[in-house]
């Protein structure tokens, strides 16, 4: 049972039209798309530090949304999703 709590989720990300499949965990990154942009190396600390900046001015979520989805857009994702759980 322990070792079910410890499982990552599965992230499931389309990068310059090749769809991967790579463990994710919470634990280790704070959102998808920072897991998806390190799997392939990219440094988007630039990036988070706008983002934080913007949550900081708005209470609008669909402005960070709005910038993050932007952002990922024009660095070659085209999808970036959990896939869904499965119970077993």
């Amino acid at each position: 049972m322990i070792e079910a709590q410890k499982m990552s989720r599965i992230l499931l990300y389309t990068y310059k039209k090749e769809t991967k499949r790579i463990p994710f965990s919470y634990q280790q990154y704070r959102s998808i798309q920072e897991a998806a942009a390190a799997a392939e190396g990219l440094d988007i600390r630039e990036f988070l530090k706008m983002e934080q900046q913007i949550e900081a001015v708005t209470r609008d979520k669909k402005a960070v949304r709005n910038y993050r989805d932007n952002y990922f857009r024009e660095l070659g994702f085209s999808k970036i999703t959990l896939e869904p759980k499965t119970s077993e």
